[in-house]
């Protein structure tokens, strides 16, 4: 069997398959048919496995499972609010700035990785290489990783969910630009077909459900249609996907606030994600202002890499300048600096384990 095709063996839970959608029906009323999560007759073209059932995650104590967290903060009441990282400096930050989930920009990983712009360049293994590190810093905090188009066919789409969750990844976003593909909030954007994106969806879940012992791993699926084909197009293209399984919708550079607030009428129950990148296609809502229209999640793809190049680069001219660095390290010694990066953890881990390394440093 060719590596990658055992991902699609049933899994025997018994649960319902994914099954077949038509790239080709009607869009249908979705507002006169807004039944709650929890009824367990289901239309016969709609995915639905109990075991994700919302309701089965409204209560209780945070699970330290990150993709069991993500799915009841997506259960319960207030917006989630994931900072994008683009390293191990930028994730230690967003942590300790106390945010309870962080998002890995496809983006920020390729040009923190490779120096290069997100032009469909870092690969698979660039990317879960980041996830590994960025989930192991804190494995109860979930993470929600761009996952790009999938990085090929069907069976790299499962090899992709497989890896993210190996790696401790919460959740990851696939869309459904070509494989050639570019940042969202860049112009000449071309997209696949509705059935190669709701392929790659079923891939996704397919995958997921298969996991071996189980995973509550978060799909989320993305359209970058809106700028290519129109809103109405968009809004489809995420129906079609909840129907395949996807957990979360994803509408890439809706343009203005009652756009928003349509598509999450438009896709309920479904939670709805929105990006914010200061000065591109979605303007700049601020964390209450999005969950005023609606919306679930909130990233901020950029927000970390955007900082990193202004600080750098001042730091940079300031060196160049003066031939000293202190005006830009602002008082953080060396010791200050590995603190952030959990130095006293370190420490308290090799004093427990009877070591003697660090006992003075």
């Amino acid at each position: 069997m060719a590596p990658g095709l055992g991902f699609f063996k049933s899994s025997g839970s018994g649960e319902a398959p994914v099954v077949q959608v038509s790239p080709d029906a009607e869009p249908e009323d979705k507002g006169s048919s807004q039944s709650t999560a929890s009824q367990t007759t289901r239309k016969a073209d709609v995915y639905y496995n109990p075991r994700f059932d919302p309701e089965n995650f409204l209560e209780g104590e945070l699970s330290p499972d990150a993709a069991t967290r993500l799915r009841q903060m997506l259960a319960r009441p207030g917006i989630v609010i994931a900072p994008g990282i683009c390293d191990g400096i930028s994730a230690r930050c967003a942590l300790e700035a106390g945010f309870d989930c962080l998002y890995q920009s496809g983006a920020a990983t390729t040009a923190s990785r490779l120096g290069m712009p997100d032009l469909a360049i870092a690969t698979l293994n660039d990317f879960v290489q980041s996830a590994q590190m960025v989930c192991s810093l804190s494995p109860t905090t979930p993470v929600i990783a761009d996952a790009d188009t999938g990085f090929g066919g069907t069976a790299m789409v499962a090899r992709t969910v497989y890896q993210y969750i190996r790696a401790g990844v919460a959740g990851m976003h696939i869309e459904d630009q070509v494989q050639t593909k570019r940042c969202g909030h860049l112009t000449g954007k071309q997209v696949v077909s509705r059935e190669e994106f709701i392929t790659r969806i079923r891939a996704a879940v397919l995958a997921r459900d298969s996991f071996p012992g189980g995973s509550n791993f978060v799909i989320i699926g993305r359209t970058d249609s809106a700028q290519v084909l129109g809103m109405e197009e968009a809004v489809y293209r995420l129906q079609l996907a909840a129907d395949a399984g996807a957990d979360v919708c994803f509408i890439e550079g809706v343009k203005t606030a009652d756009l928003l607030a349509s598509t999450v009428e438009a896709l309920k129950p479904k939670p709805v994600l929105v990006n914010v990148i200061s000065g591109g296609l979605t303007p700049s809502f601020t964390t209450k202002e999005a969950e005023a229209l609606g919306a679930k999640v909130i990233i901020f793809s950029l927000v970390s890499c955007v900082a990193a190049v202004h600080g750098i680069r001042a730091a940079m001219k300031s060196l160049k300048k003066t031939g000293t660095d202190y005006s830009s390290a602002k008082g953080m010694d060396p010791r200050a600096f590995f603190e952030v990066m959990g130095l006293q953890d370190v420490v308290d881990l090799d004093a427990k384990a009877g070591g003697s390394s660090f006992n003075v440093i």
